[in-house]
Parts: C-alpha cells; structure tokens; sequence
C-alpha cells in the first residue's frame, strides 16, 4: 500500500516487490488508497483490493504516479492529538487494519511511503504483535527519512532533475523580461530540495528553514531576499529567481501564529500538522517586497510560481527507477529472510549497495512519538557549496566602503542606515579552503 503524496518512482517498488514475492512462491494482493479503506468499516475486498500478478506489474516501472493510488489517512488519535503534541495510536481503527488484512491471508505488509506512512506503518507492527511482519519503503521528495550515510530517499532525486529543467526555463524568462521570480518548493521541514534545485539550476537565491532559528519573522526573510535583490541590481542585473522551502512558514510560528498572520483559519492535515498549501508563502514575501519597492519609488517586477505538484508524479528518472527495484527487491528479502528478521518492523535501507533494515525503534522522535525527520546539514560541504554560488549579503559586503555605498544608494539609505538595516540579514560566506582537511 501507497500513502502520503506521490513520489516518481512509486510503480517501480511495486513492480519489483511483486516480482521478487511472486517468484519467492507468495501470492501479492495491492490495497488501494492506503489506509483510507483497510482501516474502515467500509472495506469491501472487491473495491478496495486487487490480486497483482507479473504481467500487471512488468512494465510499471517507467511510470509515475501510483496503480494503488494513495491517501494521507493516518492511523493517529486525533482526539488526543488537539490536547498534546504527543501522537497516540487510535488503537480501534489499527486492529481494524490488522483483522481486514489476515481476513485478506495477508502475512506480510509493504508499507510505501514518508515519515507519517511510517509512523502508521509502526503501529500497526506494534499492534500486530508479530501476525503481520510490516517493511516499510522510505518515499518522500522531501527527503526528510532518517536514511543512513545521508542516502536520498526515492523520488527525491527524480523530482530534482524535474524542478531544475522547470527553474532553467523561469531563469530564461527571468532574464529576457528583467523580472524576479519567487519560487515556493516542496519541503514541510526540511529544505532539501528546494536546496537541491537552486543548486542544480543556479539559481540567484534559496532560503530553506534549516538556516534560521526556530521562530523568525517574515521581515527577517524578506531582508534577506531584498538584499539579494539590491546586490543583484548593483552588479547590473534587474533579474533573477529565488528559492524559497514552504517549511519556512512553520517558522513564522505555530498554527495559531500562522492564523493570526494570514487573518483567516488555517486548516490541518489528517496527520496533525498546518496544512502549507494554504499559507501562500509566496504572495506573503512578494506583497512586502512590493511595498518596499514603492516606499523607494522604484517598480518591479515580481512573479510568484508554487513548485510541487507537477514534480510528485513525474517519471522517475533511470537512477530512482533502479533505485526503486533494490527497494522493491530488498523488502521482500527483509521479510523472508531469517537473518533480517526484525520483530517489531523496519525500514529498508541500502548501504554501500547492501540491504541494511532500520528498525521502527530507532526512528522514534521520543517527544512527539513521531518518526524523526532529517534536516539539512548547514555544516556540511554540500550546503556549503551551494551557498557560496548563490548571490547574498555578506558581512564584507557592509564593510567594504565602495560595496556599501553602492547598496545604499540603491535602497535610498545612508551607509549607517544601510548597514544597521541589513545586518542581521548579511552572513559570512564561508571560505572553503579554510575548512580543515578530512581525516586520513
């Protein structure tokens, strides 16, 4: 079973589970919509379930989307989740699950999908008790899985490569009109790839939450983006595009913060969490651009674009297809194989191009009972690189006379008043040969 938003490379994990189970002498049956319908009383085998042979499965691979389909039920408590951040199973709904998949002979369960198809995934292990043996493979184009040695999860590198050709073209248009575009990517935590696409596009900008402390303000990140944008003007570019991770809005505050900001409800998810399709992040940041634009008299030219949906079911690319069967592949021998028996449940995972099962334990956040998500490493050379090609504020930009005066001009501010204005938002890039060599 499918939850959670799409991920390219979904259909390959199916086709190569179901060959490798299909061929190891099992029977495999395909429940549609994740948990929506095995955790109903409405479950009806006929509608809600399908027998998934070779011959269904052998050319899936190629495709995005999902045969299953997918849904973002979830197996929490919702009750108790209004009155602690602690999330508890709803334990009716998981036995529920448990009693329509032994009804189905189901002895073995392939869950696909992100952090919170997991967490259910979990519960359902839990409660089993050891009737169904659960595999759960890790899909998010967010990224945010605990892998180990920093692995992608699938999909992400798919998705990647299909936001890269998008931003190229918006840095063309950018470039023959002379106009900013703001671009909102994917990521509800982390920044992954919003970070990964404006470093594979080279892009003139990318914010991701990773690189701000865990409550800031919209101004702080509009700063940063005016900044870039007056950089980029005194280097003779009205142009550019800017990246920013939808994750950013949860630091802007919690639900409540969020609602008091936009003025108006902000719903949630099946999984608890503020639904970010509904704070438009983008127009937020271009309204107090604009305005800054015109307390100087200047116009511009500001293009707001949400990039997300059409990158969930793309075509996988060759690399998460292949990806995608070790997946498929590696579940199946975690649930037959003795030497990879975990009792309470895993996630599969490659290492050094072996099969390495995380079990469900080791993934617990303790003080929510949610699976731990990864975040971008701001340490790391990889975000270190990505950062010095981008075009920001530094620290030597305020302390070089000639450099500050130019800006200030620009932002019609005194030196000082430039200077005291942006120096929260000017940051030191650091120099790379400077880093200390690894260790032999």
């Amino acid at each position: 079973m499918v939850g959670g938003g799409p991920a390219p490379g979904i259909n390959s994990v199916i086709g190569s589970a179901t060959i490798e189970a299909i061929n190891s002498g099992l029977a495999v049956t395909g429940i549609y919509d994740g948990f929506r319908w095995i955790s109903s009383p409405d479950f009806a085998p006929e509608k809600h379930a399908t027998e998934l042979t070779i011959s269904d499965v052998a050319r899936i691979h190629f495709a995005g989307g999902s045969i299953l389909r997918t849904s973002r039920t979830s197996l929490l408590n919702t009750d108790k989740l209004k009155a602690s951040p602690v999330v508890m199973p709803d334990v009716d709904r998981i036995q529920r699950v448990i009693t329509n998949l032994r009804n189905l002979n189901v002895n073995y369960l392939i869950t696909i999908g992100g952090d919170d198809t997991a967490l259910s995934a979990r519960f359902v292990s839990e409660r089993s008790e050891g009737a169904v043996r659960v595999v759960h493979v890790p899909k998010t184009i967010d990224n945010d899985l605990p892998l180990p040695g920093d692995i992608n999860t699938f999909g992400f590198s798919s998705a990647r490569y299909w936001g890269t050709l998008i931003v190229k073209n918006l840095m063309t248009d950018s470039l023959t009109t002379g106009r900013w575009y703001l671009i909102t990517a994917m990521g509800r935590n982390a920044g992954f790839l919003a970070l990964g696409i404006a470093k594979s596009s080279g892009a003139t900008l990318c914010l991701i939450p990773e690189e701000f402390s865990e409550k800031t303000s919209l101004a702080r990140i509009v700063d940063v983006i005016e900044g870039s944008m007056l950089k980029r003007r005194m280097m003779g570019r009205p142009d550019g595009v800017a990246i920013v991770a939808e994750g950013l809005a949860y630091r802007l505050g919690d639900r409540a913060e969020l609602e008091r900001i936009m003025g108006r409800e902000v719903p949630v998810d099946a999984h608890g969490h503020p639904r970010l399709s509904e704070v438009p992040l983008g127009d937020m940041l271009k309204r107090e651009l604009e305005v800054r634009a015109a307390a100087r008299n200047e116009k511009i030219t500001l293009v707001t674009h949400e990039l997300g949906y059409e990158l969930r079911s793309a075509d996988p690319t060759p690399a998460d297809i292949a990806y995608c069967r070790d997946l498929g592949y590696g579940a199946i021998r975690m649930l037959l194989d003795s030497r990879n028996v975990v009792p309470h449940g895993a996630m599969v995972t490659l290492v050094g191009g072996n099969l390495v099962p995380m079990d469900f334990q080791t993934m617990v956040d303790p003080a929510t009972n949610r699976t731990r998500i990864r975040m971008v490493n701001t340490q790391s050379l990889s975000y270190r690189v990505s950062r010095a090609y981008q075009i920001r504020l530094e620290l030597s930009d305020l302390e070089n006379a000639e450099t500050l005066e130019k800006l200030a001009t620009l932002a019609k501010l005194t030196p000082e008043q430039f200077r005291e204005r942006y120096r929260q938002a000017a940051t030191r890039l650091v120099d790379l040969q400077a880093q200390p060599p690894p260790p032999s």
